[in-house]
């Protein structure tokens, strides 16, 4: 479902170079790695938000970036789910017209009993605004899920979160990958989440190597 091949990047200084892997549905990858190793540069890679200076990425056998800018902007609105530590809800509306937009938008409806799930289904009616940051990563998490994506690409997901909702919401995605043949790549600093993923990586040294 997802491939890269001898990635290599660089910004003021080189950030990782000659990355390879693959990911098959129901599968879940994690990434480690120190502040600054590039794990999120990796991953906007990945996603389509940043094409490497070197190698490239297919995702159902295609490579991204050779697509026409409306093939991948149609392929990120329907395929791909991304969930951002700064969560980019659309600060002017509720939480359940931020539910609803991405339901529209991918023709799918909103799943109450996932809402009951993070928490968050009392929340509906408040402005995000209104809502902590934890309350708002968990509504930017059922945002993303109400896409019904293939391949969910997540940046620290549960950084705003407390141990127990964290490994929660670690449940759900590994429920939604399994349920929907979809698959998952996660930037994580937590050590304990990356072991809950099947497959992981440490990015140091510029080298994404397999570490369990």
């Amino acid at each position: 479902m997802l491939k890269a091949l001898n990635l290599s990047h660089t910004f003021d200084y080189p950030l990782f170079s000659d990355v390879s892997f693959d990911l098959a549905p129901k599968e879940s990858m994690a990434i480690i790695g120190v502040s600054g190793s590039g794990k999120s540069t990796l991953m906007h890679a990945l996603s389509t938000l940043l094409k490497p200076l070197e190698g490239s990425v297919e995702i159902g056998g295609k490579d991204i970036y050779s697509m026409s800018q409306n093939s991948m902007l149609k392929l990120r609105r329907e395929d791909l789910g991304i969930i951002f530590q700064q969560h980019y809800l659309f600060r002017g509306f509720t939480a359940v017209e931020n539910l609803e937009v991405a339901a529209l938008l991918s023709n799918t409806t909103i799943d109450e009993t996932l809402l009951r799930r993070l928490g968050v289904a009392d929340l509906m009616n408040k402005k995000v605004t209104e809502l902590s940051g934890g309350q708002q990563q968990r509504i930017s998490i059922a945002r993303v899920l109400t896409k019904k994506p293939k391949i969910i690409f997540a940046d620290e997901p549960t950084g705003n979160l407390d141990e127990e909702t964290a490994f929660e919401v670690m449940d759900i995605l590994q429920e939604y990958i399994e349920q929907n043949s979809a698959c998952l790549v996660m930037v994580t600093h937590d050590t304990r989440l990356a072991s809950r993923c099947k497959k992981q990586y440490r990015l140091a040294d510029q080298k994404l190597a397999r570490i369990a």
